[in-house]
């Protein structure tokens, strides 16, 4: 249930962490490390060491709740405030075969939840019911060409786009709240009849609140991965907007700030964020002010091997080392 660090344990559940969607998050990360059904050439989290499709037991749903509960607590004890309860994992999120009951036992809370996905196991129906609870879902669609899909999502040998595709389809047909996609877009890849691809499949979706298109903004899996050129940002924009209104359209191409949230336990707070959100050094930085702590405590925690440094677009990032711990 816990990662073991120099002083105690880091809870599963970490933040608030500010996001560019979602205000104030409080991230729960409910798939150890680095279970997915992709390993995306992108991800900030390193290679996946365990390609999986096949859903599975993690963490028992009240334990969830429960570390939620205590998250929120501090918080509300320190006046930070939370905008979302969220699904953001050191892998996919649904392939937790408990999701669904743990989204039903967080709306007890009265916070929104929110589910981040990559929508690779959305052609199962007992997926889709799983997230129909949330109040907030967001669907990778990198690609609608099978070969580029495999060139940057890289996903386990069992899936099928088309399959995926259409579980994604008929998702956003039943779902209440609010739905929303993102894609990534990187360097040195070929969009030129792709954006038309994609948005001709998101303006076919039905309610889709809004599409995000992204590029990079922390160290990813492939050293040679560089964010996508503004021109090609642009283009995409332009062809999205076509298809589906420039008020549906949105580029998260800038970092999201420093505003990362104390809520008292330093090396606690620390660890979990940066397991799933490399933080910038002056993110840390300014962490570590408002805890009134000095930069000691990064330096004990690499020299530890809790922490790793990697520098990515000139700028110096921190994240927890990844360490199987079930």
């Amino acid at each position: 249930m816990y990662t073991f660090t120099l002083t105690g344990f880091v809870s599963f559940v970490f933040g608030p962490v500010p996001s560019r969607r979602l205000g104030k998050s409080l991230g729960i990360n409910n798939i150890p490390p680095k279970v997915c059904t992709y390993s995306c050439i992108y991800c900030q989290l390193g290679k996946t060491s365990q390609n999986k499709s096949a859903r599975r037991f993690f963490y028992q749903p009240v334990d969830v709740l429960n570390e939620v509960q205590r998250k929120v607590a501090m918080a509300n004890n320190r006046n930070e405030k939370i905008d979302y309860l969220t699904f953001v994992s050191d892998g996919e999120p649904t392939l937790d075969v408990n999701i669904g009951e743990e989204i039903s036992l967080l709306k007890q809370t009265g916070i929104s939840v929110a589910v981040l996905t990559n929508a690779s196991l959305l052609w199962s129906s007992d997926v889709r019911e799983d997230l129909l609870e949330a109040d907030y879902v967001s669907l990778k669609v990198d690609a609608i060409s099978d070969d580029l899909w495999k060139r940057i999502d890289r996903p386990h040998k069992g899936l099928r786009l088309n399959v995926i595709l259409q579980g994604i389809h008929d998702f956003a047909e039943i779902f209440k709240g609010t739905i929303v996609t993102e894609t990534m877009l990187v360097n040195n890849i070929d969009y030129v009849e792709e954006f038309e691809r994609i948005a001709e499949f998101l303006a076919d979706l039905n309610k889709l609140n809004r599409a995000y298109i992204a590029v990079p903004t922390r160290p990813p899996a492939e050293n040679w991965v560089k964010p996508a050129k503004k021109q090609v940002v642009n283009a995409a924009f332009q062809i999205f907007s076509e298809k589906l209104g420039v008020d549906r359209v949105e580029c998260l191409i800038g970092y999201e700030g420093n505003a990362f949230v104390f809520t008292g336990e330093v090396e606690e707070d620390l660890l979990g964020m940066m397991a799933v959100h490399p933080m910038r050094e002056e993110a840390i930085m300014a962490f570590l002010e408002k805890a009134k702590v000095d930069w000691h405590i990064i330096e004990a925690l690499l020299v530890a091997g809790k922490l790793v440094e990697l520098e990515y677009e000139g700028n110096m990032y921190y994240m927890q080392k990844l360490q199987k711990d079930y």
